[in-house]
């Protein structure tokens, strides 16, 4: 898929991209066989959890907890014994995070008065459970009109059936392997990462685009349109992972625990949409153009 041909530029070598390598079926399998695994895995998340993604704090409800001190995690959980504790996270120096399933308003304000009267200086958050399940299903109607509208969109910019339905897969394989390994990594469902969800849709539909209108509506060799498409989507694609993962770094060594998992979302979508528009969408592209001879 990718030679590696060496090419004098700027003094460095580079990688030619070469999808003619391998036959559509063929550089299609491991993409295809990777979305159905991230189907099934979200198939047994939803029928054992309820949700395709573990949700957090902001869809299930429950309390969170921020607090300093220089006590030791087995003495915080011991302090905070009779309460349904979900997780004690600490989160660099003497600071810890303390997540609480989802209680009642009386237990919650017991909790509350317990723990601002030990740590005055604690923050707390609370979300009732009624509210975050409409949060819940607020955030997924976002999720599911913004891919019918981005596929809307797509149809009336391409009006062509085979390359609009390769956007919409690469988009919709984006979305899905990404949901999956969220699950992987312990990244919650919040309405962070749900916005991070909702830009990675925008992106996704940003580098296929580029793609096909590079192989349908410019003139040359299709390789050579498919080599240029690549050079400049790589290098955007690149240039943000980049801007991500020092997003990534700093949120995390400075505990913002909102933007860290924004971040991650982000990261895995961008690398999972590198095979997604470069693999997929390339190969599905190569041969409606082959067959049907619309090569200008």
């Amino acid at each position: 898929m990718f030679n590696a041909r060496p090419v004098n530029m700027m003094g460095m070598e580079r990688f030619r991209y070469d999808i003619a390598r391998y036959t559509t079926p063929r550089a299609m399998i491991i993409p295809l066989a990777i979305l159905v695994l991230a189907l099934l895995y979200l198939g047994y998340t939803t029928a054992t959890t309820g949700m395709p993604v573990k949700p957090g704090l902001d869809f299930q409800g429950g309390t969170a907890v921020t607090l300093i001190t220089g006590e030791d995690e087995a003495a915080i959980r011991a302090f905070v014994a009779g309460y349904p504790l979900e997780s004690v996270t600490r989160e660099g120096g003497s600071q810890y995070l303390l997540k609480f399933e989802a209680m009642s308003p009386d237990q919650n304000e017991q909790l509350v008065q317990l723990i601002t009267g030990r740590f005055p200086d604690a923050s707390i958050n609370y979300i009732d459970e009624t509210f975050g399940r409409t949060l819940q299903g607020q955030a997924l109607i976002a999720l599911l009109f913004s891919f019918i509208g981005m596929a809307i969109v797509v149809f009336i910019a391409f009006r062509t059936f085979v390359p609009s339905v390769a956007v919409i897969l690469c988009a919709f394989a984006d979305m899905v392997v990404t949901a999956a390994l969220m699950n992987v990594f312990g990244i919650p469902l919040t309405l962070g990462t749900t916005a991070a969800l909702l830009m990675l849709i925008g992106y996704s539909v940003d580098s296929d685009v580029l793609l096909t209108m590079r192989v349908l509506k410019r003139r040359g060799a299709l390789e050579e349109k498919l080599q240029g498409a690549f050079r400049t989507g790589i290098i955007m694609t690149t240039t943000t992972i980049a801007a991500v993962l020092a997003m990534l770094i700093v949120t995390t060594i400075m505990s913002v625990p909102v933007i860290r998992d924004i971040a991650a979302v982000l990261l895995i979508g961008l690398f999972v949409d590198i095979y997604n528009t470069w693999i997929t969408n390339a190969a599905i592209l190569r041969w409606y153009v082959e067959k049907k001879g619309v090569n200008p």
